[in-house]
């Protein structure tokens, strides 16, 4: 064979497991059908800005390995992810923290707060929350609910919150404190300089071969390597025998402004239902380009349909049980791997995708 491991896809999974096993002597060949590098993390200068082309990637964990493992390959700020909402005109923080208890009804006090949050969930009496709906008022009450999660996500995931499983929001940050910082996780930031040159020195001295579809070939590819990891979808890898798998889709609408700040704040998020959008992105704000202009992204969720990009797994009870029937065809294989949020059809963080590469290459050693 000519390659010991051929890589569908360039995006953080794979990058890492072809760096790790090239530094073993092992050789690979990366195959990507974008013209660019990178997956979904790809960051494209303009304006002297670093732009995240396919949505904000802000990197953040607890897992101190994958902090120092990232690390090696450039230096991150100190960037701290402090959405703000607009609903309906008027703007909230995010998360839900003493700041947007204030906004919401001037309360002053964790103890003010903490009762009428109370008293709205006390009045539904949900002792197990089954769907997302049921969970958030649970956590959260009715108002916040309302304000701030209902729109955004009806629009995320185009469908009502009841009927939505509860697990989505499961993690939802609730601080009776003033602190507007998302991630609870030790470690986040942004790398100076954008990620596309991470996926760079990830690939020193590996092949690489842009513009290429391992479908529109697969014979030839399949016959080019001992063995192949698949990033893309499990179900279109098995030319979907049993049934399709749902993704949410995603449009971005990116523009260059002729101001120095639109927003002022990386992240704007859009919780009314009647906007079509769900944010913001001022992408300056990331790294705090300097730049007499600035470039801004509409998210737009949408439909996944076949032959486009597929975004998030749907992780719900059909879609859970349906993967589970391509698993374990993937279990049988000995010359197939699968990796990656498509791959493993499974939600994953940034530093779980590098968790999950890196425990991948200690299996193949």
């Amino acid at each position: 064979m000519e390659y010991d491991y051929l890589i569908v896809g360039s995006g953080l999974f794979g990058s890492v497991f072809a760096h790790e096993m090239n530094k073993i002597g092992k050789k690979c060949l990366i195959i990507e059908k974008r013209s660019t590098i990178g997956g979904n993390i790809y960051t494209q200068n303009i304006e002297n800005i670093n732009v995240h082309k396919y949505g904000a990637h802000i990197f953040h964990t607890n897992d101190e390995e994958v902090w120092t493992y990232i690390n090696q390959f450039t230096k991150f700020n100190r960037f701290t992810n402090s959405p703000v909402v607009n609903y309906k005109g008027k703007l909230y923080n995010l998360p839900f923290n003493m700041n947007t208890f204030y906004q919401i009804w001037g309360v002053k006090t964790p103890a003010e707060a903490k009762e009428i949050i109370e008293k709205e969930k006390s009045e539904y009496k949900i002792e197990t929350p089954k769907n997302l709906e049921e969970q958030a008022i649970s956590l959260v009450g009715t108002t916040i609910y309302e304000i701030l999660i209902k729109g955004y996500t009806e629009k995320q995931w185009e469908k009502p919150c009841d009927k939505l499983p509860s697990f989505i929001i499961k993690r939802l940050p609730v601080r009776f404190t003033f602190d507007n910082n998302y991630f609870n996780d030790l470690y986040q930031g942004i790398p100076i300089g954008g990620y596309t040159q991470i996926i760079e020195k990830l690939l020193e001295g590996i092949d690489v071969k842009l513009n290429t579809d391992y479908f529109n070939n697969k014979e030839k590819w399949d016959k080019i390597s001992d063995k192949i990891l698949f990033t893309g979808m499990i179900d279109q890898y098995y030319d979907y025998c049993y049934g399709e798998l749902e993704y949410r889709g995603l449009n971005f609408e990116t523009e260059v402004l002729d101001t120095d700040n639109y927003q002022g704040n990386a992240v704007f998020n859009y919780t009314e239902a009647e906007i079509p959008y769900t944010r913001i992105i001022e992408h300056k704000h990331f790294e705090n380009a300097q730049s007499d202009k600035t470039v801004i992204t509409h998210e737009y969720p949408k439909t996944w349909t076949k032959n486009e990009e597929a975004y998030y797994p749907i992780n719900d009870e059909r879609n859970s049980a349906l993967y589970e029937k391509y698993n374990k065809l993937a279990k049988k294989e000995s010359k197939i791997l699968f990796g990656g949020r498509l791959g493993m059809y499974k939600y994953m963080n940034m530093d779980e995708v590098i968790k999950e590469a890196l425990n991948l290459v200690k299996s193949e050693k």
